[in-house]
């Protein structure tokens, strides 16, 4: 049998940046060459996109333009020309939000991972929870910012988040994730720093109502049509407040704790609301679902990642390894499901 060819996208344009060059090292590391014949497509911070053969060793994925590279602004027609399938690795705007899909639909390739709708609402934190919200999932209460009615109306905004919400409340950027610009606020006080430092990566922001002393349970789903999710759920017990940037990639203090300790009640819980938010923004391929587990049991959803981090010591890859399915099966799993879901969709086109 020939080779696959696959094109493998890292990098980007959004905070995230730098968390998607790790994510693609480990994936590539782990394509086999005896199965697949691997191009690595970096975009800069910039906007730049680079083509190469995947450089000696495999984890030298930075953005050092060789002779032979192939670099372009931004992406002609003929950059997808030769490939079988794409595995985005861009984490946050510009990726992980339904762009690179709808650029791949059109360019007619196949791609691991969610369709353009699925990306573009479960990236949208306000979206997202709408829909959660009509599937009848629990959710904490939360409120949707916009930085012009910020700006017009600084006061009237404190008032209807004080009314609506009680302190402490974590302020989100509406579309980014590794919780880039993210704050925790337990005085008023702090509210309008937190609103800007969202508002830098973002016109919308999310305010939403801390869940206090509840654990933060992990769930890794991966299909199509019948989604999966892993046997194993994990925990995150944050280094510092909450599970921040620095938190989850640079403090050696945060764990993660695999298997997380759940009731069989509870995990069936987890399980069931796992599928019901993959289902509820029509995801493929994979994602990561993130809960909150209340002191008296309760099971709260907090968000969906489609593109969740993918380094071997990331959440989603280590609970499906522990479930029994490696890292180098999980990725051969995900380049199967985007061919059969590409196929699917091709007699489809055909047959109307």
């Amino acid at each position: 049998m020939p080779r696959l060819r696959i094109g493998v996208v890292y990098g980007g344009r959004s905070g995230e940046h730098e968390v998607s060059l790790m994510s693609a090292r480990s994936i590539i590391g782990a394509l086999d060459p005896e199965k697949y014949d691997v191009t690595a497509i970096g975009i800069t911070k910039y906007g730049q996109w680079v083509r190469r053969p995947i450089p000696e060793p495999a984890d030298a994925l930075d953005f050092k333009v060789e002779p032979t590279a192939t670099v372009t602004v931004k992406p002609d027609p003929t950059l997808w020309q030769g490939f079988d399938v794409i595995f985005p690795v861009l984490h946050g705007t510009y990726g992980e939000d339904g762009t690179i899909q709808g650029l791949l639909e059109l360019a007619g390739i196949p791609y691991v991972g969610a369709g353009v709708t699925a990306a573009a609402v479960s990236m949208d934190k306000t979206i997202m929870r709408v829909l959660f919200a009509q599937a009848g999932i629990s959710l904490a209460p939360w409120e949707v910012v916009t930085r012009h009615e910020f700006d017009q109306h600084p006061e009237a905004v404190y008032d209807r988040i004080k009314s609506r919400l009680k302190l402490p409340v974590f302020v989100k950027p509406a579309n980014l994730g590794s919780s880039v610009g993210v704050s925790k606020v337990k005085v008023a006080g702090d509210l309008g720093d937190a609103l800007l430092a969202a508002f830098a990566y973002d016109h919308k922001v999310v305010v939403e109502q801390g869940v206090e002393n509840a654990r933060e349970i992990e769930a890794s789903v991966l299909g199509n049509e019948e989604p999966e999710v892993a046997p194993v759920f994990g925990e995150i017990i944050p280094a510092n407040e909450f599970y921040d940037y620095e938190a989850k990639y640079h403090s050696e203090q945060s764990k993660l704790i695999i298997p997380a300790q759940v009731t069989p009640e509870q995990a069936e819980i987890l399980r069931s609301c796992a599928v019901r938010a993959y289902k509820a923004v029509d995801c493929a391929g994979m994602a990561r679902v993130d809960f909150f587990l209340t002191s008296d049991g309760e099971v709260i959803l907090n968000e969906i990642n489609t593109i969740p981090g993918f380094t071997r010591i990331s959440m989603y890859p280590k609970l499906w390894e522990a479930s029994g399915l490696s890292y180098r099966q999980l990725v051969d799993r995900l380049i199967a499901l985007a061919l059969a879901r590409h196929e699917q969709r091709q007699k489809l086109k055909t047959s109307l």
